[in-house]
């Protein structure tokens, strides 16, 4: 469907074609065009258009052409991107970022003329997509044509009630603990993910980036040793970890995430009381994701990006930390998400983005597993 929406120029890239290779499960991916607009503060054109509103807050025109640019941190930057929409009145759209952004504490949000919202296409709208970005923790650097956010379309209301859940829940597991169904799953508005944090203490349960690093250029894949961006963290006994003000932290979900091909779900955040933490950048979960060809797969561990507000705050093995929403598919699609369309994060047991270099599972006797040192 997104193929036929493509040729008939409902989703297209001006002069350039959309490739297959675009084209995901349950979304489009998004393209960064030629050129990125320094900002003195990111921005939403609410009545006017997003070239009105970027003539005010611009401070420099900065090329995206040949090998790109490294962009600051904590800059925002504006980049028009290479795709535009023409939408019927029955059909709007929604952005997120795609997982390896978030997993670079990369803030991506998606802005159309005349919007009082981020990462909303309004149903009917005609013209292009923009797209807001600030790096907080690494200086990136960026070049036309790199997708960094995804978009789906939607018709009607898709989106699947606590009932459905349930429902769905009776014959088909969507979350495995340990191999198993998980006997413990919570629906309240979507269904509940926890932390993983080990319970006896000393355990390595994720990573804290590490501050002044070197930047990373996102074309690059499985190209960085996480030691250069990266320190490991371990739990406390009893599982708990202290998050420290401001630091940037990629955790792994409790359990794992299985999602049937007729569903999409996305992430949401889970925000405590306290509001001391902001969990998750990239949200979009793919039809397949965690399912194996045949269906057989007990699910994939799910990325959790996580930050403290200004107070070090404590968190805890099992502790609730985000939701997972689910939405209809009009049907299931051709390829489901998985190695076949070369997605990176199927069966993953580690958090970081596919730009860093991964250990080599051992598939037989004679392999030796890669030292730690070579890595850390």
């Amino acid at each position: 469907m997104l193929a036929l929406l493509a040729k008939e120029g409902v989703l297209h890239k001006g002069d350039e074609e959309i490739l297959e290779a675009d084209i995901q499960p349950a979304s489009i991916d998004l393209h960064l065009g030629d050129v990125a607009y320094s900002l003195r503060s990111g921005f939403l054109p609410s009545r006017v258009s997003v070239a009105e509103k970027l003539a005010r807050f611009q401070i420099d025109r900065i090329d995206l052409g040949g090998e790109g640019a490294i962009l600051e941190r904590y800059r925002p930057y504006l980049i028009p991107l290479l795709e535009y929409v023409d939408l019927p009145p029955h059909l709007r759209g929604k952005a997120n970022p795609k997982s390896s952004t978030g997993r670079l504490d990369i803030l991506t949000r998606v802005i159309t003329d005349r919007s009082f919202m981020y990462d909303e296409v309004p149903p009917g709208y005609h013209g292009r997509l923009y797209l807001e970005l600030v790096s907080s923790t690494f200086p990136i650097q960026v070049k036309k044509g790199l997708a960094l956010n995804q978009l789906r379309i939607s018709a009607g209301r898709p989106q699947l009630n606590d009932e459905n859940i349930q429902e769905i829940l009776k014959d088909t597991p969507l979350l495995f603990e340990n191999g198993h169904p998980s006997n413990r799953t919570q629906v309240a508005n979507g269904l509940f993910l926890s932390l993983d944090l080990g319970r006896r203490g000393g355990d390595r349960v994720g990573f804290r980036a590490k501050d002044d690093s070197p930047p990373i250029d996102l074309s690059k894949f499985e190209h960085y040793k996480p030691i250069t961006h990266w320190e490991t963290v371990s739990s406390e006994r009893g599982g708990i970890l202290v998050l420290h003000p401001g630091k940037f932290y990629l955790l792994l979900s409790k359990e794992s995430v299985r999602i049937p091909p007729e569903y999409a779900a996305e992430m949401t955040a889970y925000d405590p009381t306290s509001g001391e933490l902001r969990t998750h950048y990239a949200g979009f979960f793919d039809p397949g994701f965690g399912f194996g060809p045949s269906g057989q797969s007990q699910g994939s561990k799910a990325a959790l990006e996580v930050r403290a507000h200004d107070v070090p705050f404590a968190v805890e093995h099992g502790q609730n930390i985000c939701r997972l929403t689910f939405e209809h598919m009009l049907e299931p699609p051709k390829k489901l998400y998985s190695t076949v369309i070369g997605s990176h994060y199927q069966k993953q047991e580690s958090a970081l983005s596919k730009h860093f270099i991964r250990q080599r599972p051992v598939d037989s006797v004679d392999d030796e597993p890669p030292k730690p040192e070579t890595l850390f």
